[in-house]
């Protein structure tokens, strides 16, 4: 930035400025012809100048636009104009009033600048332009210009703007009487204004506070930012509910490309085949793309086998999804469903954990927001349900109300068996997905059943298929389970399972799937990995004294062992005789001098004081030596020996 806005006449000229004279006699004709050199201007728009030689400098405003422009290039510096940020934030706390009037007002200056531009008088261009806009005061003009003399035109907007002048005297109020009625009024218990000030007024004619009128208090309250108060009187969750909600675009999917489940408790009393009356648990899968309810399953509780199955249903049905987007609960952040997921937000991811069927099939798991319903499309299913299809009048009598303060007259008087509610509930679902008149982006008045098969037949080559082999993946549960170390069985629920292949794995962890429903039926092996190994059976327990299932459990056993010595014949073509005429015969040794240390052991007298025979060696030890050893072994007979 330069701080240079003072031109003399000359220095204009040599510019060459578009539309000015190209000589000083030039621009001194134009200032006297235009008034330049009024009293009012002064040291605003001209000067004397300061130097040798005397004359005139002029002010950069008495420039237009493009004649500064080039000013400013052949420089190549721009204007240090006063600071105006604070001019165009006031300009911006104005209502709409305040700044049409300053518009009007620029168009009023432009216009004089653009008539005098044209040749036309300035006093002549004032006393045309300001009748036409009403304005009777040349004094007015000449304030507007005094405003704007130092300011480029691009700010004059902001420095033209009308503000009030002065302020309204706001009514004392003590700092400390203020801090209390604050702090009292925002807190989660949400008093009332009038109770907090009333404390406040009793405070405060005991301390001598200066208190304003109660209507003052409450607008200087409500003046206060909103989301402050929400937060302070109504807790985060309000708070939470006043940022804008993401939407998410689902025209760029297709059918079955994503997926999202969640679980719904019906406000409906069910009786169940045991005699239990309770609110039955559902769980759905519902297509991101459409909408459509794709598969559902009810229990009286929601856990990881409901979720199973009703996985299992629409991969059976429509195919496997590539991502699904699941609620954070326990009961879908488990391990038989996610395992190896590594952002599960629930439980620990260890090595030896089971894969979950979700991260075996390549489908990709997204976790919703704990506790927010905007983050699963599917709450508006279950809305619906809660609001319209619990009330069924096949339900008369059975519905509970969506809360304990909403108990109907009825409550309790009647549960629908189980069967009539899974076909009532089948009914209503297929009705909601066939219904026409959707709204949503997609769906532009059509049905979830015509956009998701108009989707799903189009896409047909993009959707894969469950192989027989992943149909044991939903079908079954996994669970960890240790191989017995001594036999090779598996043990589960209490049931026994065993085939030969089991021997391999002894003391390995493996993953087993049943049927939660049959736990007896065989057993489907995996490793860790994922590598299936085979079906085991059960071994089931049979009676203590039952004569035939112990003969036929050791014709089995018998023959199991025939088996594995014919395998062990087979791979064994040598007999240990044949290995041992393969041996070379040992060839005979030396003779070794051997030394033979006797112990002294007090039998019939003392052994090691016998005479040594003729021939024979003396002993490598002497007296000393066996005497020490006879100590050690008798020392009750040592003084005796020693004597």
């Amino acid at each position: 930035m330069t701080s240079r806005v003072w031109f003399s006449a000359a220095e204009w000229a040599a510019m060459k400025l578009p539309g000015m004279p190209g000589t000083s006699r030039g621009i001194q004709q134009r200032a006297q012809r235009e008034d330049w050199l009024r009293d009012e201007w002064r040291d605003v728009r001209w000067r004397e100048r300061r130097g040798f030689g005397g004359g005139f400098e002029f002010h950069l405003s008495l420039l237009n636009t493009f004649q500064q422009a080039a000013l400013l290039h052949q420089i190549g510096a721009a204007v240090e104009n006063r600071p105006t940020d604070g001019l165009w934030q006031a300009y911006e706390r104005q209502k709409a009033g305040p700044k049409e009037e300053a518009a009007r007002r620029v168009r009023i200056l432009q216009e004089v600048r653009t008539l005098v531009e044209q040749g036309a008088g300035r006093l002549e261009a004032i006393g045309t332009v300001l009748p036409r806009h009403g304005i009777k005061s040349r004094q007015t003009y000449y304030t507007w210009e005094r405003t704007v003399a130092t300011l480029h035109p691009s700010d004059w907007l902001a420095a033209l703007t009308p503000h009030r002048i002065g302020a309204v005297a706001s009514a004392d109020l003590a700092p400390d009487a203020w801090e209390m009625l604050k702090t009292d009024w925002l807190r989660p218990e949400q008093p009332s204004f009038e109770a907090c000030w009333r404390r406040v007024q009793s405070v405060g004619a005991e301390k001598g506070w200066t208190l304003c009128s109660s209507r003052t208090a409450r607008r200087r309250l409500l003046a206060l930012p909103r989301t402050m108060r929400t937060l302070a009187r109504k807790g985060e969750e309000a708070l939470r509910h006043m940022y804008p909600a993401q939407e998410r675009d689902r025209t760029c999917l297709h059918a079955m490309e994503a997926v999202n489940s969640d679980g719904h408790k019906w406000d409906v009393f069910v009786r169940w085949p045991d005699g239990t009356i309770a609110r039955p648990m559902m769980v759905g899968f519902q297509d991101l793309f459409s909408g459509k309810m794709l598969s559902w399953r009810v229990d009286q509780t929601l856990h990881a086998s409901l979720i199973r199955l009703a996985w299992g249903d629409l991969v059976e049905r429509y195919g496997i999804p590539l991502a699904c987007l699941m609620d954070n609960g326990r009961e879908y952040a488990n391990k038989i469903m996610t395992g190896g997921t590594p952002t599960r937000f629930r439980f620990k991811v260890r090595e030896e954990d089971p894969t979950g069927i979700m991260a075996l099939m390549g489908v990709e798991v997204h976790w919703s927001t704990p506790y927010s319903g905007q983050s699963k499309p599917i709450e508006r299913a279950w809305r619906d349900f809660a609001g319209d299809l619990a009330k069924h009048p096949a339900f008369a009598g059975a519905y509970v109300g969506n809360n304990p303060l909403a108990k109907p007259e009825n409550y309790g008087s009647k549960a629908i068996p189980l069967d009539k509610f899974l076909r009532v509930v089948d009914g209503a679902i297929t009705e909601w997905n066939a219904r026409a008149g959707r709204r949503s982006k997609v769906a532009q008045g059509r049905s979830f059943d015509q956009v998701f098969t108009e989707s799903y037949e189009r896409s047909a080559s993009l959707i894969r298929r469950p192989t027989p082999e992943q149909r044991r993946l939903w079908l079954m549960a996994a669970e960890g389970v240790s191989v017995n170390r001594v036999d090779g069985c598996l043990k589960l629920f209490g049931n026994r399972f065993w085939a030969p292949f089991l021997h391999e794995e002894i003391g390995h962890k493996l993953i087993v799937r049943f049927d939660p429903e049959a736990v007896q039926q065989d057993l489907h092996v995996y490793r860790l990995d994922g590598a299936y190994l085979g079906a085991a059976p059960c071994v089931e327990a049979a009676g203590f004294f039952n004569k035939a299932d112990a003969t036929s459990h050791n014709r089995a056993r018998t023959q199991w062992k025939r088996a594995q010595r014919t395998m062990l014949e087979a791979k064994r073509k040598l007999d240990i005789a044949d290995v041992a005429a393969m041996l070379p015969d040992p060839e005979p040794s030396e003779p070794i001098e051997t030394r033979v240390v006797r112990g002294a052991f007090p039998t019939n007298g003392n052994a090691a004081l016998k005479a040594v025979p003729a021939g024979a060696r003396e002993p490598d030890h002497d007296m000393e030596t066996i005497l020490t050893n006879i100590r050690q072994l008798w020392p009750e007979r040592s003084s005796e020996g020693s004597d």
